[in-house]
């Protein structure tokens, strides 16, 4: 594991909310994959998307709870939590920065919706598309993560930063995605 401090980038878009509220990051350093303890190695270290790795692993399906959001011209940033849609219990925390353009008008009217993740959304339109993991992490749970996540006291956490591209190689979003224990 990397012992040096997170680049803005090892946590963007998530970062951007973060500027934007005047908070510092939360203290995050890269990590190899093949270190991530379980569970959390299968349900990060792969190649698909995370809605339907988490609807597996869970077994019920999920949904969006939208903490911020941002629109400008053809990208959507929002920042949400994952929940299940049985109890609501939190699967998920991260941010995620959607390019419009490369979606069919009605994925694009639900991605504005917000109402259902993207992975739901380019499943339910049959977006063609692939997941390109670019980093794994582990964090300290701040104030802001440990709310949206529900938990109690300083935890360590994993995450990844990922990529979904078109079949054309260019970029449909990015995404931080970071797991409660």
């Amino acid at each position: 594991m990397k012992h040096e401090p997170a680049s803005a980038n090892l946590l963007d878009p998530l970062d951007q909310f973060y500027v934007e509220a005047g908070l510092p990051l939360p203290l995050a350093v890269e990590v190899d994959g093949g270190s991530i303890p379980s569970p959390y190695r299968s349900l990060l270290v792969h190649q698909r998307d995370m809605t339907p790795t988490l609807e597996a692993a869970y077994q019920q399906r999920i949904h969006l709870r939208l903490l911020k959001r941002r629109v400008r011209e053809d990208v959507v940033l929002r920042q949400v939590v994952l929940v299940l849609d049985g109890d609501e219990r939190p699967v998920e925390f991260g941010a995620i920065r959607i390019q419009l353009k490369h979606l069919p008008a009605e994925a694009r009217q639900s991605v504005l919706e917000a109402r259902l993740p993207l992975g739901r959304v380019l499943q339910d339109f049959g977006v063609e598309h692939r997941s390109r993991p670019l980093t794994y992490f582990q964090v300290e749970a701040d104030r802001w993560v440990g709310e949206a996540l529900r938990l109690v006291g300083v935890q360590r956490l994993y995450g990844r930063r990922n990529r979904l591209v078109m079949p054309s190689n260019e970029i449909l979003a990015e995404v931080v995605e970071i797991l409660p224990p």
